[in-house]
């Protein structure tokens, strides 16, 4: 079977995700000069569009949106007036990449930061934009703002989040993307097994460190939002729906119902995005009509 992207198959058909290509820190907040692109189907920018809800971040970081349909060239800013970027007037994400990096090849991804006086790529390490959003740019952060990366439970955060990055968030890039049934059995095999112990840990905890919302919460619920509408079906992660899960599906409900989580969520764009890009995984381009989302909005029972 061919790839989906063909520099980021390995040997045995097992998908290995590219490394971050512009992994400046974000440690000096000031106010109106970054802009954060993103695609409203991609659980990694999701992220960091949750963080800046949460934070109170609006007015002091801008927001983009690239179309979930993504062409040979990548991501397009086609969702803009004459589908130009009206910060850099850019067509696609691509253009920035290479303005900041001429020899560039790799695939631009989102989310990443673009620096308006320097006019270039910051960062597009997913992981460490939110942590900086959480920790340097506090100063910025609307009043009563969450803590989501606590001193104190910085090292019980990183470990839950690095687990379910490897078995959960790119887990189930590794069961889609698989080009040999044994890569896909083994992502497929982990998935699961790590989303078993999660259920079983939400059974006596509301959250996934202690009881409070954190960093780690917000890492997990962006896949766990995608799965029964993409990755269940699309990536072939079919064992079990959320729906199904005694606890995670309750306590993903809650996220949802959290404001900064449901309200950044867009189902449209995720099916869209999925179901329309991936030629190799889904030739003819249909995206499914369900599931069912009205579940979403249902009495969580915790807390």
């Amino acid at each position: 079977m061919t790839a989906q992207f063909a520099k980021e198959a390995g040997d045995e058909g097992e998908f290995v995700r590219q490394p971050n290509r512009f992994t400046e820190r974000l440690t000096t907040p000031e106010a109106g000069r970054y802009v954060l692109y993103v695609c409203l189907a991609c659980p990694w920018a999701h992220r960091s569009v949750i963080v800046r809800r949460l934070l109170g971040l609006e007015d002091a970081i801008a927001l983009r949106v690239v179309d979930p349909l993504r062409d040979e060239q990548g991501w397009r800013f086609t969702l803009d007036e004459g589908g130009v970027d009206p910060v850099t007037g850019a067509r696609y994400a691509m253009e920035l990449y290479r303005r900041s990096d001429p020899s560039f090849e790799g695939r631009a991804t989102v989310p990443f930061v673009w620096d308006t006086v320097d006019e270039r790529i910051v960062t597009n390490d997913y992981p460490q934009i939110t942590l900086d959003l959480e920790t340097a740019w506090a100063p910025l952060h609307r009043e009563g703002a969450p803590d989501l990366y606590p001193e104190h439970l910085r090292a019980q955060i990183d470990e839950v989040a690095e687990v379910n990055f490897h078995a959960v968030n790119n887990g189930v890039y590794k069961a889609g993307f698989a080009t040999t049934q044994e890569a896909y059995e083994q992502a497929y095999d982990a998935l699961f097994a790590r989303l078993d112990e999660l259920d079983a840990l939400l059974a006596d905890s509301r959250y996934l460190v202690g009881d409070r919302l954190t960093e780690a919460d917000v890492r997990l619920f962006t896949t766990l939002v995608r799965f029964d509408a993409a990755y269940h079906g699309h990536f072939k992660c079919n064992e079990r729906k959320l729906t199904e899960y005694a606890h995670l599906w309750p306590y993903a409900r809650d996220l949802f119902q959290t404001p900064g989580f449901g309200d950044t969520t867009d189902f449209a764009h995720v099916k869209s995005h999925y179901y329309g890009t991936h030629g190799q995984i889904n030739p003819t381009g249909v995206v499914p009509k369900g599931p069912d989302l009205s579940g979403w909005q249902l009495p969580h029972g915790r807390g």
